[in-house]
């Protein structure tokens, strides 16, 4: 079961957030071994995807999601979803740890 976790990106910034994969005991699970991918929509079946950098630090059980000025400037300000996949890199099955709301608060400076 994915952990919830609603994301606040300003529009045109850097945005960059680490999050810790627990298991249902509260202890941090070991992500050796996989790869991640992550995007956000502005509704489940958009067609338009915006592409978070995932990087994973498997002793600490970390997924770092970034988006890149440039990104977060293109996406309109509102609500969107999003949601982050791991791939076990020696069997290739997925699952997704993460899954939530982006809110994009509007970029006044230009």
């Amino acid at each position: 079961m994915a952990t919830k976790a609603n994301l606040l990106i300003d529009q045109g910034t850097t945005f960059e957030t680490t999050v810790t994969i627990t298991d249902d005991d509260g202890g941090t699970v070991n992500l050796t071994g996989y790869t991640a991918a992550a995007q956000s929509r502005k509704h489940y079946t958009s067609n338009t995807a915006y592409n978070f950098t995932v990087s994973v630090n498997g002793a600490l059980g970390q997924v770092l999601l970034s988006m890149s000025a440039n990104t977060t400037m293109s996406m309109t300000a509102g609500r969107y979803v999003y949601d982050c996949e791991l791939t076990e890199t020696s069997t290739g099955k997925i699952s997704r740890v993460l899954e939530g709301i982006v809110t994009v608060t509007p970029n006044i400076t230009r």
